[in-house]
């Protein structure tokens, strides 16, 4: 195998963490029927950077029992899901040694793509980041991955695209490049032994 670039997903990949919706229906002891309307509607325009997370999820915390504002929220969401697999973030720093640029690629509304930056240090640990919310599309559409062959510059066939999502997958293969469905991190380290020296 001879890659230059490999590309990350977050959640599934590097992020090991149970989601925070059904952390919080558990302990809220809230059906999954009161928040699944809202992640599966309005929130994906969050994801594309179309609309505003913090705007547009206000409305919905009282049927939620979050007695606290929107920030504190987000706070506790972000914060739940704050479990990197420090086995990941070994091996990239181990492919990056070894030249092969390391991006994330991940489905994200705004404010946790800045929360994975700064507080996760997503921005020192990765060559860059691309985030659908600034993308302006997301996975598995086409544009997504189009828009980062652009910015790479880079031959497709140089490029590896791991994530836990199929359909990501799937995507990633009909856009022209190589992926690999994450299930842990065993079976991925030996995938890509070729490319650390």
């Amino acid at each position: 195998m001879d890659k230059q670039v490999v590309l990350f997903d977050a959640d599934g990949v590097i992020v090991r963490s149970e989601l925070f919706g059904t952390h919080y229906q558990k302990t809220k002891g809230i059906a999954k029927e009161e928040m699944l309307p809202f992640y599966h509607g309005i929130f994906q325009e969050c994801l594309t950077g179309k609309a505003d997370l913090k705007e547009v999820i206000a409305p919905w915390l009282p049927k939620w029992k979050w007695g606290g504002d929107v920030d504190g929220f987000l706070l506790q969401w972000f914060e739940y899901e704050n479990k990197v697999d420090q086995k990941i973030v070994e091996l990239i720093r181990e492919l990056q040694k070894n030249a092969v640029s390391c991006y994330l690629a991940t489905n994200q509304e705004k404010y946790r793509t800045q929360y994975m930056r700064e507080k996760m240090g997503f921005k020192k640990l990765f060559d860059g980041i691309f985030s659908s919310a600034e993308v302006g599309s997301k996975k598995p559409q086409a544009e997504f991955y189009e828009f980062i062959f652009q910015k790479l510059n880079v031959n497709k066939d140089k490029i590896l695209y791991t994530d836990d999502t199929a359909s990501h997958v799937e995507g990633a293969k009909e856009a022209g490049i190589d992926a690999y469905l994450y299930t842990e991190f065993e079976p991925f380290h030996e995938y890509v032994k070729p490319l650390l020296k």
